[in-house]
């Protein structure tokens, strides 16, 4: 039986392809994103700090994922992810976060299933139609004739990208990682 709340043990490590050298010191794109809290928002205008993770695709409970899905690296772990910065939430405001999101290509309706189901004290974005990926040029990847965001995590201040986290392995401590980053930031 498929989980997602869990890894499994053999999930191929993704490398650092250089595809995301160039973001450092970008300004984001002044571009809403659909949200689940039913609004537009455009985080190039949110002050101060922003995590923004960017994610694949969050798995639901009875519905497969894509053919050969644990074998991209970098693809599994939306779910475990999720989680890990629902679960350092307080501590990521702490370390000097003004603001969480999470952003994948995936539907609002999809993603609301999502917060309300893992109970994320954050809104989740949509860019189901890779204007942000493509204004970023984000790394993107197909599965089964889809296209797909990398898992990455920006540290934005003041709509300009101050760090990114890429690759992201393993998905389920990578929030922690944010908040090593943040604190150490901060210091």
């Amino acid at each position: 039986m498929q989980t997602y709340d869990h890894l499994p043990d053999d999930l191929p490590i993704p490398q650092d392809d250089g595809a995301t050298q160039h973001l450092k010191g970008t300004q984001l794109p002044n571009t809403p994103l659909a949200s689940t809290a039913g609004r537009a928002l455009n985080p190039l205008v949110l002050p101060g700090r922003t995590v923004l993770y960017v994610y694949p695709m969050t798995g639901r409970p009875g519905v497969p994922l894509p053919d050969s899905w644990d074998a991209i690296p970098g693809a599994r772990g939306c779910t475990p992810e999720s989680c890990g910065f629902r679960d350092h939430f307080a501590e990521l405001f702490d370390a000097g976060a003004d603001s969480v999101f999470g952003m994948s290509s995936q539907p609002t309706d999809y993603q609301q299933e999502v917060v309300d189901r893992l109970r994320l004290p954050y809104e989740l974005l949509s860019d189901g139609d890779f204007a942000w990926a493509e204004a970023l040029r984000l790394p993107t990847f197909s599965a089964e004739g889809n296209r797909f965001h990398s898992r990455l995590t920006m540290v934005v201040k003041d709509g300009v990208i101050q760090h990114v986290f890429y690759p992201v392995f393993p998905p389920d401590s990578h929030a922690a990682d944010v908040l090593t980053w943040l604190r150490a930031s901060n210091a």
